[in-house]
């Protein structure tokens, strides 16, 4: 429910059609599939296409900038 005097507005063709193209296709083969999309249609694929909940944020994230595992496949202490 909406507090009153506040009113919903319906969502854009072109989020719903953004968001549409996101579930289906990662924004790289959208890329390489279609020669020119327009700058506001590829904003809202690439908004659409970023995971919405915190679980798969995480399984996606990685504070690790892969140093660590450089310096230990070389058998070498970080300095």
């Amino acid at each position: 429910l909406l507090p009153i005097g506040k009113t919903q507005s319906p969502e854009s063709l072109l989020d719903i059609a953004a968001r549409k193209v996101a579930e289906k296709w990662p924004f790289q083969q959208v890329e390489e599939r279609f020669e020119r999309i327009p700058e506001p249609v590829q904003r809202r694929i690439v908004y659409w296409s970023f995971p919405r909940s915190e679980r798969e944020i995480c399984m996606y994230s990685s504070f690790n900038t892969g140093a660590e595992d450089l310096t230990a496949a070389a058998g070498t202490a970080p300095g």
